[in-house]
């Protein structure tokens, strides 16, 4: 059984990342996905609106951190998990959120330009360059 789930809306906030004590780097995200339909019947437009958590980690958290603001139009990949805890007044809660595997800025309202972050500690990346004079990068 699969577990993944794919989402396309707007940020209702900017990324905030924040570190685990062992300096894992995290962002929580809201994403706001609206749906518009018309009803047959009155052929009046209606319009709702669902809001998602997502929680981003390590390297994905600092590049959606570093990349994108409120109200940017997103998709994420990634799989429901639900958490529980207790409050102060030991009441129980719990949440479904997205864990996101990937994140990554719609283009259908917007153009971006993409930067790959230097990797530390890594061989730098091939470049070589096809048959109209293009670089490309290979291997990570």
């Amino acid at each position: 059984m699969s577990n993944t789930t794919t989402v396309t809306g707007n940020l209702t906030r900017d990324p905030e990342i924040r570190y685990t004590r062992d300096g894992q780097a995290s962002v929580l995200l809201g994403v706001a996905v609206n749906r518009r339909w018309q009803d047959r019947e009155t052929h009046e437009w209606e319009e709702s609106t669902s809001f998602f958590d997502v929680v981003c980690w390590r390297d994905l958290a600092e590049h959606v951190a570093m990349s994108l603001t409120k109200g940017a139009r997103v998709m994420v990949t990634g799989r429901l998990e639900q958490r529980s805890w207790e409050n102060e007044e030991g009441e129980r809660r719990s949440r479904v959120e997205i864990v996101a595997e990937e994140v990554g800025a719609s283009l259908r309202f917007a153009t971006v330009e993409v930067h790959r972050p230097e990797r530390t500690g890594d061989a730098p990346p091939e470049e070589t360059e096809d048959a109209d004079g293009v670089l490309a990068a290979t291997g990570t």
